[in-house]
């Protein structure tokens, strides 16, 4: 074998182990910020800043998962860039850092 199809078998075996390895940590519930909660209101509005006069930006339903960041500001958890969502209405997830 040439040494050009070597580089790119390795290529693709490196690919494909990082693809199983990602997998197995969404599997296990993994979060990338530490920090997973759970909808416990039956709609959740997600607003651009943590202000619950401030514009809705999305909606999260009932028992639904996302990552979030630690910690509470004025009673909102920021979920992403200019998405907030009120902090009474979500519950972390077991062995979650939140």
């Amino acid at each position: 074998m040439s040494k050009k199809t070597l580089i790119i078998l390795g290529a693709i075996v490196l690919v494909i182990v990082v693809y199983v390895m990602n997998t197995d940590k969404q599997a296990s519930g993994a979060s990338a910020t530490g920090c997973k909660v759970t909808v416990t209101a039956d709609v959740l509005n997600a607003r651009e800043t943590a202000d619950g006069n401030a514009k809705v930006v999305g909606k999260y339903l009932r028992d639904a998962q996302f990552d979030a960041l630690p910690g509470v500001q004025n009673g909102f958890r920021k979920v992403a860039d200019d998405k907030w969502v009120a902090a009474a209405f979500t519950e972390p997830v077991a062995g979650s850092a939140c």
